[in-house]
């Protein structure tokens, strides 16, 4: 688990600050998640429909109950939850798919700029690929690796067991990795936002 859990150097956070903005990521860097969470309260505009995906990180600061619980924001998820997967299943898709803000977190980011994210649904991959207007991840630097290839590992080998680990806990039953998006690059400017944090967060 260690080597896929040290904070990244001051030196590795720069190289990939400019390969994430290279290909075309807004990059902000903080020194923890108190500073985080506040950045991204502050980039999305008050009464804006945002929605706060499953996340350990947005766990962690407390920030996934700020967008979800308070009235500062539309919640998406006071809205999905409120639906009955029943009869109203399709219009949950739909919604889901395509918030005005998504916020959450992703699995490794890589020095040369990519960003990965593993799931076992894919209930938020549509949003962070396409569906959502403006998508903010929230990272800490100890999810920085080298290439694509240490990513697929660090989510095997690190994310998943965590995750299998919680998830039985929570529900019962285990996790998997079913799914996973690479993202490259970003072609609509300002729509994808990396908070990179130097602490560890999350998974």
């Amino acid at each position: 688990m260690g080597k896929w859990d040290q904070l990244a150097d001051e030196e590795i956070i720069k190289r990939t600050v400019e390969a994430l903005k290279s290909n075309g990521f807004e990059v902000y860097v903080t020194e923890n998640g108190e500073k985080a969470k506040r950045k991204v309260l502050e980039l999305i505009p008050a009464g804006a429909e945002a929605m706060s995906m499953t996340s350990m990180t947005l766990e962690a600061i407390n920030l996934a109950s700020e967008i979800t619980d308070s009235n500062r924001f539309n919640s998406v998820r006071k809205k999905l939850i409120a639906m009955s997967s029943e009869t109203q299943g399709n219009e949950k898709r739909r919604l889901g798919a395509a918030p005005e803000w998504a916020v959450g977190s992703v699995h490794a980011v890589t020095e040369d700029g990519f960003l990965l994210i593993a799931s076992n649904t894919g209930s938020q991959l549509s949003a962070y690929a396409y569906g959502a207007g403006r998508v903010i991840w929230v990272v800490g630097t100890q999810k920085i690796v080298k290439n694509v290839g240490e990513g697929i590992k660090r989510i095997y080998e690190h994310s998943l067991p965590l995750e299998d680990k919680r998830a039985r806990k929570a529900y019962g039953v285990g996790s998997s990795i079913n799914k996973i998006l690479i993202i490259n690059k970003e072609v609509q400017p300002k729509r994808l936002t990396v908070i990179l944090v130097k602490e560890k967060l999350g998974f």
